[in-house]
């Protein structure tokens, strides 16, 4: 009796303690750190934004969701992630009154809600990135993926920011995850969640829509037939495809309704983003490439890496070699992509986060199949050779990443400059601040109203003394010397410039003389009683980039923000009430 009891006590601890699972540690512990990453650093700037889409487009939009309606009479970007902030607020903040208040009350805070649903999305899609993987190529390689997905610059620098890249590229994993789950046997229901997924993506970023791509080629390439009552084969790849459609289709309108219902602004919308990624309007000062497809390729060594780049590229050949038809989903996204965005005359680094998945799982194949080379050559040395392709594929995303967090947790250089303003200047005193911050930051002071100007883009005067609005990167062409005189008439004695603004000039000078030659002035004629720089003391700004001047990435920087530089005018009186 007491070996029976013995054995069945020995049966229940074999059956309830089983040993754990090695992948899903590992797993677990990517998971954890792609979290922290997009944790980390996630108050930069708080209780402002100083990301104008951040600031403009997302929030306050999702808020006036809840209080006038769900139209948002704005579709510049789509409205899925507005939508999807929408609901949080009226989850976390008590419906649309209690988003109003609290947003009135604690803008920074809601802000912040925003951010942490941006980063748990990212985290999602890192999880997302590893199921694909496994089911497109093994599980190592999925585990692979997500870690590079977990580290990746890109991927980790956006999702500390309420825009809707990171939220459109866990759509994307999504609908990448659906076609792999159809290409290795999924029926309707992988087709119907990629088509949705898909459209959702599209839905919250126009761009993003290119995830449908993979889907419709993976339905293609699994073909198959079902067999008709006259015992005739009914092809089902056609009908799949239409139902991705559809289903796309029903996936944008669930994330962006009114692009049905109030069509014409739809489409306003919709032609106000293509001409301005097309630049049909004058050129944007200050860009530094010429050439979209070496940007966004270039974009790549930095994004997620130089060696995951090109483990890509060894991946997508290897593909190309062993498996075509793995090959035809994976690679004419990314392809297609580049060529078209890349045609466009204006480029940014996160406008190729769309694609950036099937990157990382190409690099992550290659880097399996390199490890595992090395290990036939020296079979005692495989966990070590699995581990130097590892490092070899994740350090340079882990530094930066873990850079851009520890900039990220410092103090902005225009909170540093708010508070000595604060200190030195009265309340109320006139004063200029370059388009380099929000509204909000010179509540205390009466500022000059830099988004209008009485000169056209070559510094012209306008007739009749007519003026009009100035946007943020048109603000350089509005500049001149004289400018310095009517602060000096206005008592406005203080002017605040940062380097956001003043390298454009500095880039391109051929294209703004006269706002090089305001600048000279200003030097002239005010004193500085205040610079602020973000890199260390002694230390050298770098050069000016749309991507690298905002997102820190280069280890130069010590803090966010741009240098800023505070002057006092030295033939200004202040206004004396």
């Amino acid at each position: 009796m007491e070996h029976t009891h013995a054995g069945a006590r020995e049966l229940r601890a074999t059956h309830w303690i089983r040993r754990p699972d090695p992948a899903a540690l590992t797993l677990g512990g990517v998971l954890a750190l792609a979290l922290v990453l997009r944790l980390w650093g996630i108050r930069a700037g708080l209780p402002f934004s100083y990301n104008e889409d951040e600031e403009r487009h997302f929030v306050p939009i999702a808020v006036g969701f809840l209080d006038g309606g769900l139209n948002p009479h704005y579709f510049l970007n789509p409205p899925g992630f507005t939508e999807l902030l929408a609901i949080v607020y009226a989850v976390w903040l008590g419906g649309g009154a209690g988003a109003a208040r609290t947003f009135a009350r604690d803008p920074g805070g809601t802000l912040l809600i925003a951010r942490v649903t941006v980063a748990l999305l990212g985290t999602a899609a890192v999880w997302l990135t590893y199921v694909a993987g496994a089911r497109l190529f093994e599980r190592s390689a999925g585990l692979l993926a997500a870690a590079l997905g977990a580290v990746a610059f890109l991927p980790v620098a956006y999702a500390h920011l309420a825009l809707n890249d990171v939220p459109a590229y866990a759509a994307v994993t999504l609908a990448l995850t659906a076609a792999a789950l159809v290409l290795r046997g999924g029926g309707a229901g992988a087709v119907l969640l990629g088509g949705v997924a898909a459209g959702v993506a599209a839905g919250t970023k126009y761009t993003a829509g290119i995830a449908l791509l993979p889907l419709v080629l993976a339905i293609l390439m699994r073909g198959g037939a079902r067999r008709r009552a006259d015992g005739r084969l009914r092809p089902l790849a056609p009908r799949r495809v239409g139902l991705a459609l559809a289903a796309a289709l029903g996936g944008f309108l669930l994330a962006n309704p009114y692009a049905l219902l109030d069509f014409g602004a739809f489409h306003d919308g919709l032609t106000q983003q293509r001409t301005l990624a097309s630049g049909d309007e004058l050129e944007k000062l200050g860009l530094t490439q010429r050439n979209g497809i070496v940007y966004y390729l270039w974009t790549l060594t930095w994004g997620v890496g130089w060696i995951p780049a090109l483990a890509a590229l060894g991946g997508a050949a290897r593909l190309l070699v062993r498996d075509r038809r793995l090959a035809w989903v994976l690679l004419p996204a990314p392809a297609l992509y580049v060529l078209y965005m890349g045609s466009q005359e204006r480029y940014f680094g996160r406008w190729l986060l769309p694609v950036v998945p099937i990157v990382l799982l190409l690099a992550a194949s290659f880097g399996v199949a390199v490890a595992r080379a090395l290990a036939r050559r020296a079979p005692a040395a495989a966990t070590p050779a699995l581990l130097l392709v590892a490092g070899a594929l994740l350090a340079q995303g882990l530094v930066t990443s873990l850079h851009v967090d520890r900039v990220s947790a410092r103090a902005d250089t225009r909170g540093i400059a708010r508070e000595w303003l604060l200190a030195h200047v009265p309340a109320g005193e006139p004063i200029v601040v370059e388009p380099i911050v929000p509204a909000s930051w010179g509540v205390p002071w009466k500022r000059w109203d830099v988004t209008r100007s009485d000169v056209d883009d070559q510094a012209r005067r306008l007739p009749h003394g007519r003026t009009r609005f100035v946007k943020t990167d048109r603000y350089e062409r509005t500049l001149r010397p004289q400018l310095i005189d009517e602060y000096v008439r206005a008592h406005a004695c203080w002017v605040v410039i940062g380097s956001t603004q003043y390298q454009r000039a500095l880039t391109e000078p051929e294209q703004v003389p006269a706002a090089v030659a305001y600048y000279d002035a200003l030097a002239r004629r005010g004193r500085v009683v205040l610079r602020v720089a973000p890199v260390a003391a002694g230390g050298r700004l770098p050069a000016f980039n749309f991507d690298w001047s905002f997102d820190a990435y280069p280890l130069a920087y010590q803090r966010p923000g741009p240098e800023l530089i505070v002057y006092r005018l030295r033939d200004c009186r202040p206004r004396r009430d």
